[in-house]
């Protein structure tokens, strides 16, 4: 589906509800497989969390998580001591192309059964069940935080609890706590000390209600529109908490340069253009803690016309997409200048956007999302638009409620 975004000069201040975040649901449903005394509220919608837990609930022997990245490296780990059960995990085209050698490398040092189907280090893997795995294991931290919480998740399942050694530099270390967080929210002891965390081993939880914080990736988008709209334009979301487990909650303090002001009331945050707050530019952020919202980043200070140095991307070639690649081909489109390296963008101020600019998505739902906002600023068509559904299935119809006018091809 290819839906053009008519350009908008004016939005209707209104309240949004966002379902759960992905990040959180998706390590609470593996939790819940291992603990059933759990119970889940505001589940997120997205795509990877209804494969996440229709995944969770299989018998099959083949199991198919499609895009999911998430589910593929959590799922990897949850199978690995499911004792005497064996299971083939795949997903879509691009996911066989995505690493996942330093997470089976690691459950295999602890005994997990795991093999290669096709190409070393890449899905389809082949896994049996193993519940008597070693408790101590190394693990590379530099590449993806997801293999780190994906041993965390399993770890108080093993007989004697799971101790993890990290080498190198951590990367996206929020997620890590994130896990942490959650961990002890439900009755397990954890801890994180130096680069060792600790799991200590543990059968059955007390029954508990745990309610899903919504997605601050997902709010990141209306940061980009309240700061490309015009003064005292407002929006209100919900249902947030100002001590977030997420590392994305960032994004209130980020776009303050941007002159956008974030009020928290009760669950919800509302938002606010105010450009005295504006910063002088250039934009200089590492985001190695929040590579999730680099994308939003970069097109914001496109549309301001503000140059910015953004760092700590390096993990952003295994997404979705190569998605350095991707910001740089699709931001020439609409008339910028960007430099890219292996962890970095650089993009040069510019006053001129490009009107009517078919923006691909590659597969990638934040490549969709991040490029919406420039509706603020020009008329632009975005191709594939149905990938949102990845993580945001109802964010066409939301961007519709604030005004902006969207016609499908």
């Amino acid at each position: 589906m290819t839906i053009k975004l008519h350009q908008t000069d004016q939005l209707t201040n209104a309240a949004i509800e966002i379902t759960g975040s992905k990040s959180e649901t998706n390590r609470l449903l593996l939790l819940q497989a291992l603990y059933p005394e759990i119970e889940i509220a505001n589940v997120s919608n997205s795509d990877d969390s209804i494969v996440m837990k229709q995944a969770l609930s299989s018998h099959k022997k083949e199991i198919d998580i499609h895009h999911a990245g998430t589910a593929m490296r959590f799922l990897t780990a949850y199978f690995a001591i499911q004792n005497q059960r064996e299971v083939l995990l795949t997903g879509s085209k691009r996911m066989q192309e995505r690493p996942i050698k330093i997470l089976v490398d690691a459950l295999q040092r602890i005994g997990a059964y795991i093999t290669y189907q096709k190409e070393i280090g890449y899905p389809p893997i082949l896994i049996k069940g193993e519940q008597n795995l070693k408790s101590k294991v190394h693990i590379d931290a530099g590449v993806s935080s997801q293999y780190i919480s994906a041993l965390m998740l399993i770890g108080s399942s093993l007989p004697k609890g799971l101790t993890i050694h990290l080498e190198g530099k951590l990367t996206s270390v929020p997620y890590i706590q994130m896990t942490l967080h959650l961990l002890k929210d439900i009755g397990i002891t954890a801890n994180f000390i130096d680069n060792t965390i600790t799991i200590q081993p543990k059968q059955v939880v007390t029954p508990k209600r745990l309610v899903v914080e919504s997605d601050w990736s997902s709010a990141s988008y209306f940061y980009s529109i309240v700061a490309l709209s015009k003064d005292n334009t407002s929006i209100t979301l919900s249902s947030y908490k100002k001590d977030s487990y997420q590392g994305d909650a960032v994004l209130a303090k980020i776009y303050t340069a941007f002159g956008v002001q974030t009020t928290f009331t009760n669950e919800s945050i509302t938002l606010k253009k105010e450009s005295k707050h504006l910063v002088k530019p250039p934009i200089e952020l590492d985001l190695s803690d929040s590579p999730d919202i680099a994308q939003t980043i970069a097109v914001t200070c496109f549309g301001l016309g503000v140059e910015c140095h953004l760092t700590g991307l390096h993990t952003l070639k295994i997404k979705e997409t190569d998605r350095l690649a991707a910001l740089k081909i699709e931001l020439e489109k609409l008339g910028a200048i960007v430099d890219i390296t292996t962890e970095a963008l650089h993009l040069q101020p510019t006053d001129h956007i490009l009107d009517g600019i078919a923006i691909d998505t590659y597969q990638d739902h934040r490549m969709a999302m991040a490029f919406a906002p420039l509706a603020l600023k020009t008329g632009l068509q975005i191709n594939e638009a149905e990938v949102v559904s990845k993580s945001y299935p109802d964010f066409w119809s939301d961007l519709k409620n604030l005004g902006i006018k969207i016609s499908e091809f």
